[in-house]
């Protein structure tokens, strides 16, 4: 491919901000810009890669509003010195830009996937490459049809190079996933699908039907009887063992998984775990110990909350964090594991800006929730449990709780559970 210079203002946002990366301790919220700063006043969508040295480069699209012809893919980078000015990484001709992924592939490539075209069931995929950090980028490359590469959330590359790409299709009232997987570092793919889960009869009686006018609207909502999943989450769960976590429709309105046993080769048929989905984009992130971390609207309508859940399993989560819970839009995340780390997040705020969120990892709980239910969480909590069984009596609600970031107290088989440590019960029960 030929290369063309861009991103002229992150050269010298780069330039001046070869300092190492000071570790933050406590979780950090920020937005990238401040709403009505910018050229654009839509913004959705966004990714999120930790760069070389521990920066970050962030991207997503923007424009005048979602499908609009002038949306493009818009980038910033965070150094020492905070988020550089948006720049604009992609733009095609009269027709809006959608959904960039940004990721490194294993020879340390750094990959920008985006779509284009009228609406996701007209879209084409293209990608750009830059071999110095995003300094500058290759001239587009547009994928042929059929293929899609990484449709919203980041792809999973294996230690051996492989990229898995979770990929999906929009339909008339149908939705499917597919993987798109690749041992040549994208030269060449082959594509495992479809992947959907059941749907009870009924439900799928009402996809032949006339799409529901909802309140405020004189048009028929055809999402309300789509059926299937989309915009998959690729994680490792350990050997060979990879799981998709997906955004489903309103006929579900839960988290859809389908596994591989064969590292991503053949994928089971969808299933439906017990996490709600309100329709819209989640992503997930297998960390270093085994746990996997969600970031996901705990809801199964609206786009608010945002929450966080954990899961030791990959199947129980047990949310423990509360992100947003105001009236609006906090929507389709992207989560990374920083080299340190620490967990990565940005998301769209209100449509007006992207929030990025740093989150410490141990800030994070040590367990989740099991299908035995409540998991310790103190590291010594096996040796000090039958001390505090003897202390205390009774039998009282087994549950987690988390309001505007705080964990609401608890008891727990008899245990008072108080932000996430144990306590002897003595006469507290009031508390």
């Amino acid at each position: 491919m030929q290369r063309s210079q861009v991103l002229c203002g992150m050269v010298l946002i780069l330039a001046v901000s070869s300092l190492p990366v000071v570790a933050q301790t406590k979780v950090v919220k920020e937005a990238i810009f401040a709403p009505g700063s910018v050229s654009f006043p839509a913004s959705h969508a966004s990714t999120v890669v930790e760069l070389k040295g521990g920066e970050l480069l962030s991207a997503w699209f923007g424009g005048t509003a979602e499908g609009k012809p002038d949306v493009a893919i818009w980038g910033a980078h965070k150094s020492t010195v905070g988020w550089s000015v948006p720049v604009e990484l992609a733009r095609e001709p009269d027709v809006p830009c959608w959904n960039p992924v940004l990721f490194h592939t294993r020879d340390g490539m750094l990959w920008l996937y985006y779509k284009f075209g009228p609406s996701p069931g007209t879209w084409t995929a293209a990608r750009k490459f830059s071999t110095d950090e995003g300094l500058t980028w290759s001239v587009p490359d547009y994928i042929p049809a059929g293929l899609v590469g990484p449709v919203r959330a980041k792809p999973l590359v294996l230690e051996d190079g492989t990229i898995l790409s979770g990929s999906s299709v929009e339909s008339y009232r149908s939705w499917a996933v597919w993987i798109e997987r690749s041992t040549d570092g994208g030269k060449t793919w082959t594509k495992t699908g479809p992947i959907v889960p059941p749907i009870e009869s009924a439900k799928a009686e009402l996809s032949r039907g006339p799409a529901p006018v909802l309140p405020g609207s004189t048009k028929p909502k055809d999402s309300a009887v789509t059926r299937g999943i989309i915009q998959p989450s690729v994680v490792s769960l350990g050997g060979k063992h990879l799981r998709l976590y997906a955004r489903s429709t309103p006929l579900t309105q839960r988290v859809v998984v389908s596994d591989s046993f064969d590292a991503g080769v053949t994928w089971t048929q969808g299933r439906a775990l017990d996490v709600p989905n309100p329709n819209s984009g989640l992503d997930a992130v297998a960390l270093r110990d085994g746990r996997v971390v969600m970031i996901y609207n705990n809801t199964s309508t609206g786009r608010s909350p945002l929450n966080l859940a954990v899961s030791t399993d990959g199947e129980h989560f047990r949310m423990f964090y509360t992100l947003e819970e105001a009236e609006g839009e906090f929507s389709y995340p992207a989560i990374i594991q920083a080299a340190n780390g620490d967990l990565e997040m940005t998301y769209t705020w209100q449509r007006k800006t992207i929030e990025h969120v740093h989150f410490p990892l141990a800030e994070v709980p040590k367990y989740g929730f099991s299908a035995a239910g409540f998991h310790k969480e103190k590291d010594d909590f096996d040796a000090k449990q039958a001390d505090l069984r003897s202390v205390c009596s009774g039998a009282y609600a087994a549950a987690w709780g988390r309001r505007s970031g705080r964990r609401i107290a608890r008891w727990v088989d008899s245990v008072f559970v108080v932000e996430g440590y144990f306590e002897v019960c003595d006469e507290r029960r009031d508390r």
